[in-house]
């Protein structure tokens, strides 16, 4: 391994080719491992940057026998080593560190890793009289490097430096083509919102919901959007967005349900490259690309598990881990969830974290289903009526066949506002030029009157039925409860069960029944 038999031009040929083979740097610098390791003692490469603004130095590289690996370790640099680094001229270009841990530029590198006792090469790599980072090989087999060593080390200084540059280029460029995916994004959102997009309702039916959204969109508070199917929870996220502080940033929308379970944690997290088959090139989740601006998940009740004790980290430390990836990654978001199911039930069947759903929940926020605010629906249909006919092409706003307005406001709409949109588009579709009917609506009885009488009368509500059957057997057997072919038996019931339901429906027995003119019940009720 002696550096002196070496053919000093065929070995910086040969490295250089390598490290400037690819713009994917843990790439190049795997391949320069396997070259070099033939020459010194290698047990691993590591190429670091320094930001002189900041005074840290960060490991963005390793190479070993396992293959290459992106890294982002960053420690401080101490004051006396700073000078070190930024005065280079006064230093040579390569350093032999006999223990890198009482280095102190290296030691912290060293410990944050915890590598064990090293010897160690360390190249300073210089691009037009400005410090790039560093370039460093070690070994922890006992073995040590020599001035041959390090003046055959020296050699590559340059073109690792491009190498390192070019790398940190290209990165910095796939993170520019997210953040310009992601600006594109908000743009289109915000000129749909500029020309026409608007809460419908926002001073009716929606007015105590927007209440509570002016009150929490100045802070960066969680906020959980409960509702139905359609109610426009994704309205509601976007108008506590564009009112917050945050409205200059992004504002990613995530579909829990629509994901699916084996890619959630990329799509949510990230992934590096080669964390799984299929990962080719390094990728930032939506938590990463939201960072700065908001996060909106909805169908938060559809997240696996596993993926929400991914979430709760995020909330409670404000961090992500790429999968695949060791690096910590602090992100700066606010999580406006929403869903449409029972998330106390979810809790309580263990198909949701009951610590997640406290820290979601810090301000929740009911949107009421359409049938709950009928004074919106006269809004809603102009609304969409107008949008719609100008999306298809149409010469003039058509107009409304009469009684039409009464059906839609008769009718029930257990889609919502998205049901009402597409109701419009199909009536428009079908319109021929003539005035809208929605004929094809099938309207059901919308209040309690009229469904008592569709049927004869009687109540609907539960109670009123299972008190109505109880009094009904209890007539049969002259209001005894106990015994054979009584009220218990015949209604299936325990008798302690039975009076404890006819409590609850405020049918007496035993004394209180006494009196009772409508009621054949008696002491023996007890």
């Amino acid at each position: 391994m002696a550096a002196i038999n070496i053919d000093e031009k065929e070995f910086f040929r040969q490295f250089t080719l390598r490290i400037c083979g690819s713009l994917e740097i843990e790439k190049a610098l795997w391949r320069c491992f396997l070259y070099v390791r033939d020459f010194f003692p290698a047990e691993e490469l590591m190429l670091t940057v320094y930001d002189s603004a900041t005074t840290l130095i960060e490991v963005v590289a390793t190479a070993d026998e396992g293959g290459g690996q992106i890294r982002s370790l960053r420690t401080p640099v101490p004051p006396k080593a700073q000078r070190q680094l930024e005065n280079f001229t006064r230093y040579p270009p390569v350093r032999i560190i006999e223990d890198m841990h009482k280095d102190d530029i290296i030691g912290p590198i060293a410990a944050a890793r915890g590598l064990e006792p090293s010897a160690l090469m360390l190249s300073r790599l210089v691009i037009e009289k400005a410090l790039v980072g560093g370039l460093a090989v070690r070994t922890s087999k006992g073995q040590s490097y020599t001035q041959e060593h390090a003046r055959l080390w020296g050699m590559v200084n340059e073109p690792a430096a491009i190498a390192l540059a070019n790398s940190q280029r290209f990165r910095e460029a796939l993170r520019l083509k997210d953040s310009l995916i992601d600006e594109n994004m908000y743009l289109q959102e915000e000129l749909r919102r500029t020309t026409g997009e608007e809460i419908v309702g926002a001073d009716f039916g929606l007015k105590e919901v927007m209440h509570r959204v002016r009150h929490v969109a100045p802070l960066s508070s969680p906020v959980l959007l409960l509702g139905e199917t359609g109610t426009g929870k994704e309205v509601i996220a976007s108008a506590i967005h564009n009112m917050s502080k945050r409205m200059e940033g992004s504002f990613i929308k995530v579909n829990c349900g629509a994901i699916p379970e084996s890619l959630i944690d990329s799509e949510l997290f990230g992934h590096e490259k080669g964390a799984f088959t299929g990962a080719t090139t390094q990728k930032r989740g939506r938590f990463e690309r939201a960072n700065g601006g908001t996060i909106f998940l909805d169908e938060i009740g559809e997240l696996p598990l596993q993926a929400q004790v991914r979430l709760l980290r995020v909330l409670q430390e404000k961090e992500i881990e790429r999968v695949g990836g060791s690096e910590t990654i602090e992100v700066d978001i606010r999580i406006i969830a929403a869903t449409h199911r029972d998330l106390e039930n979810l809790v309580a069947d263990g198909h949701f974290r009951e610590d997640l759903y406290f820290r979601l929940q810090v301000f929740p926020i009911v949107i009421p289903p359409v049938r709950e605010r009928k004074a919106d629906i006269p809004v809603l249909v102009q609304h969409f009526m107008v949008r719609k006919a100008k999306e298809m092409g149409f010469h003039r706003i058509p107009t409304l066949a009469p009684g039409a307005m009464e059906r839609l406001i008769a009718y029930h709409w257990p889609g919502n506002v998205r049901e009402i949109e597409n109701a419009i588009e199909r009536a428009l579709i079908l319109s021929h030029g003539e005035p809208l009917c929605f004929e094809d609506l099938l309207t059901p009885p919308t209040t309690i009157d009229q469904a008592i009488q569709l049927h004869g009368g009687e109540s609907l509500r539960l109670n009123d039925v299972s008190s109505g059957h109880i009094r009904r057997v209890l007539d049969m057997v002259d209001g005894r409860i106990e015994g054979k072919g009584r009220a218990a038996e015949l209604l299936g019931m325990n008798p302690g069960t039975l009076r404890h339901r006819m409590r609850k429906l405020g049918i007496p027995f035993g004394r209180k029944a006494n009196g009772s003119n409508s009621e054949k019940v008696n002491d023996s009720f007890r």
